[in-house]
């Protein structure tokens, strides 16, 4: 049993019981807050249940500096180690990231999803624009670690120490793409461009006036062995090319074979070559072909067999055709139970900052992907407390819940985040969205939107730093800094929020108020099922910013929580629609009204950027 846990659990709801009208988290102690106490259940907890803590590795703890250049030569474009680029590795591994274990589960959280830790190739890019694989997106080696994070070893110890503590490990996969290895002949020419099915068919050589091959192969709408067969030359569109030196570079020895790759060019993310197009460059996987599917099933079953992870979070999943998922998928899930794993989560990237449902949901009925990351959340939040939209559009994202596969429902298990390693960080983006905000309103809008991420449906994903109050000046590279001191000056000019150090600095502050907040709502969520599993019903918004209100339920009880958040800059008073039954109010978190006001309504007056989480007393019967 994980005492650990119990004791510390036991902290946190005492502290919840005493400081129920404190808004500002720093008044209660941070403490740990797994759902599940006895550590032998954390594999009966659904993905609704966990509080997900999304890292890159390489940027979180340096454990062992003996790995930090990988095993390879000193020289930055070979072992791709330099600290003070952006683009290149830093030094943070496996071990750094078990040593940090009692951090985050102090925090609450109790799922680690990090970036791949796969073997990637050290650096690519063209001459004078080099970087390095430290984010772990371009593989060589699926079967093992990158050296710079460790070993297969470390990795084990790193699982076994997450689920000691009932935390669970979600490994970040790539079915979409490897390393950038495969030239094109014509490359040079071309620039690579990509080259259509229609104006380049498998049939002809470089075109339809050129000379027939792949006899009888029906196209990739056929994904039989049968038909794959036929298709023996992939010189279709251009020609492909293998660097004598990385010839047998890739792992599985299979991927290194031309003909499982697309090899059509670059992707521009639009249309046909959306799936079929190099992402980035980087080398498309021929994702129809039926040795692809197994061998993709093979390596990360492989991975599920070896160590016992929780869960995969998918990579470029919008990329890949439908059919593949509709037989990795259910490969995957069998795989898990098989290893005593019933609630194995899978969860696709599909990539698009607009607050559409709609996009995101049809990959979990044409797809079959079991939910995918709920991009629409984080643009529907960017709008609201970034650029000053009405909360109405929260109630337009909520309705669209019933457009996923099991509908609302299955939204309990869509993963919520507000930034991430490609887009950036959310208080990067309002700060980008109000030009001239004050440290203090800017604050207040990113602790808003941690309460809100916390509390409303879905799983709630804390993107790694955030949580300290991080700042950066963009995406991508520029929203990667360290956890560890520093030494990339573009990182450490940031002024962080909430704190007056740097990131020149460790910042691993369980002080901070952004930690202290986490930790108080995932104590929240973990005391009361209705925050993580409870039905969710919209209650009040409005056209401007303002008040927003959502009841929730206990999946067991039935028993009404309402959540109030005021995303305006002043205060506000709302007259909330509330069960005919409620009477008086529990407060929770923030400022709840002591009863309501009539049956059905109960006035709400809260701060700005201000929230009430509210359980609700019913009338005696």
């Amino acid at each position: 049993m994980n005492t650990r846990w119990m004791m510390t659990a036991s902290v946190s709801l005492a502290c919840l019981a005493g400081c129920a009208h404190a808004q500002d988290p720093a008044s209660a102690p941070a403490a740990s807050a797994a759902v599940s106490a006895p550590a032998a259940s954390f594999r009966d907890r659904a993905p609704a249940d966990e509080v997900v803590y999304f890292v890159l590795p390489d940027r979180f703890a340096n454990g062992d500096p003996a790995n930090d250049h990988g095993g390879l030569p000193a020289d930055r474009l070979v072992s791709g180690y330099d600290p003070a680029a952006k683009g290149f590795y830093h030094g943070g591994d496996l071990a750094g990231l078990t040593s940090k274990l009692d951090y985050l589960q102090d925090m609450g959280v109790t799922a680690v999803w990090f970036a791949p830790i796969f073997q990637n190739k050290p650096v690519q890019g063209p001459k004078g624009d080099e970087s390095a694989g430290y984010h772990g997106y371009w593989v060589t080696d699926f079967t093992r670690p990158d050296p710079h994070f460790g070993t297969r070893a470390e990795f084990r110890a790193f699982v076994d120490a997450a689920h000691a503590r009932g935390m669970k490990v979600y490994m970040d996969i790539i079915t979409n793409h490897t390393a950038d290895v495969i030239r094109y002949a014509e490359g040079e020419a071309t620039g690579y461009r990509y080259r259509s099915r229609g104006d380049y068919p498998y049939s002809r050589k470089g075109g339809p006036g050129g000379a027939a091959i792949n006899p009888g192969f029906a196209g990739d709408g056929d994904s039989s062995e049968a038909n794959f067969a036929r298709l023996t030359d992939p010189s279709y569109a251009y020609t492909p090319v293998v660097p004598a030196a990385e010839a047998r570079v890739k792992k599985p020895e299979w991927l290194n074979d031309p003909v499982f790759y697309h090899n059509r060019g670059d992707s521009t993310f639009s249309g046909e070559d959306s799936r079929f197009g190099d992402f980035a460059g980087l080398d498309d996987l021929f994702t129809e072909h039926p040795r692809v599917r197994q061998g993709m099933i093979d390596i990360y079953g492989k991975w599920i067999d070896d160590f016992g992870i929780d869960g995969f979070r998918i990579d470029t999943a919008r990329h890949v055709d439908p059919g593949f998922w509709r037989v990795f998928v259910p490969a995957m899930l069998e795989r898990a139970k098989a290893n005593g794993i019933p609630n194995f989560a899978i969860f696709g990237e599909v990539y698009k900052d607009v607050p559409d449902s709609g996009y995101i949901a049809q990959y979990t009925r044409r797809d079959m992907l079991p939910t995918v990351l709920d991009f629409a959340f984080q643009a529907t939040m960017r709008e609201v407390l970034g650029r000053g939209k009405g909360t109405v559009m929260l109630a337009h994202l909520y309705d669209g819940d019933v457009l996923y596969e099991g509908g609302e429902a299955a939204a309990l298990d869509l993963p919520t985040f507000l930034g991430n390693h490609d887009m950036g960080r959310f208080s990067t983006m309002v700060k980008q969205d109000r030009p001239g905000i004050s440290q203090d309103e800017l604050f207040a809008r990113v602790r808003l939107g941690h309460a809100m991420l916390m509390t409303l449906r879905g799983a709630p994903v804390i993107y790694y730093g955030d949580e300290q109050g991080f700042v950066g000046d963009g995406g991508d590279q520029l929203a990667r800094e360290d956890m560890f001191p520093s030494m990339t000056a573009v990182y450490n000019d940031n002024q962080l929020i909430g704190t007056s150090v740097t990131t020149a600095e460790a910042n691993f502050d369980q002080q901070h108020p952004l930690y202290r907040l986490v930790a108080q709502m995932a104590a929240l969520r973990a005391a009361h099922p209705a925050l993580r599993r409870g039905r969710q019903e919209v209650r009040h918004y409005e056209q401007t910013a303002g008040v927003f209100a959502v009841s929730r339920f206990d999946p067991e009880t039935g028993k009404e929580y309402v959540l109030a958040f005021n995303t305006a800059a002043d205060a506000k008073l709302a007259n909330v629609v509330v069960g005919y039954d409620a009477r008086a109010f529990e407060t929770l978190a923030g400022a709840c009204p002591a009863r309501v006001t009539s049956p059905g309504s109960a006035a709400f007056e809260l701060p700005a950027f201000g929230w009430a989480i509210c359980r609700v007393g019913e009338a005696a019967r």
